[in-house]
């Protein structure tokens, strides 16, 4: 391959002309000048914070379901009869927390309201008994981790009845991207 000369149209020259010293350090400034101007423009955006209300509607659920504001995390509380734990044992109570973190919904809060520090996911029994809770911080998952996220969820949901190993996954996914407390009393290591 022959090279007309023209730095435009000729990769090397291209390479060769950027590694200049002069051009080098005007294409640093430039670097550090886009960074500067992307962060102050990102910066600008005003945070917002969600209420109790607006996280709510953000999840469906069929049963006893309820947000409260702490500060910037949305506490989840979510009521289960004790015939579902005697059900699903000790590992879907495990397992409980982490199907409603890592939802569509809870992805959809945190974009949507960049104020959202974080949502703590707390499964109690009536008697407000908590068998697990589990707090998923913002920014602790990538678009890459969300979306595994959202299929071990997926899997656990569909196929953990019948394969408990899809269950036992989830359960592992969440202890590694999650600050978690199962209650000994309900949850009881063999």
């Amino acid at each position: 391959m022959s090279c007309s000369g023209c730095p435009v149209t000729c990769a090397r020259s291209l390479a060769d002309l950027l590694w200049q010293p002069a051009l080098l350090r005007r294409w640093a400034g430039v670097a550090v000048a886009g960074s500067v101007i992307a962060a102050c423009e990102g910066s600008e955006a005003p945070t917002v914070t969600p209420t109790a209300s607006e996280v709510q509607s953000y999840y469906e659920y069929e049963g006893d379901l309820s947000v409260e504001m702490s500060g910037n995390v949305a506490r989840v509380v979510v009521v289960i009869g004790r015939d579902e734990y005697r059900m699903g044992g000790r590992v879907w109570a495990m397992a409980s927390p982490y199907i409603f973190l890592f939802s569509s919904a809870t992805q959809g809060v945190f974009q949507d309201f960049s104020g959202l520090g974080g949502v703590r996911v707390i499964v109690q029994y009536p008697d407000e008994s908590i068998l697990a809770q589990a707090l998923l911080e913002r920014g602790e998952l990538s678009d890459v981790t969300w979306q595994m996220a959202l299929n071990i969820t997926g899997n656990a949901r569909i196929q953990g009845t019948e394969s408990p190993g899809f269950m036992r996954d989830l359960i592992r996914y969440g202890e590694e991207h999650t600050e978690f407390n199962y209650n000994p009393q309900y949850i009881q290591f063999p």
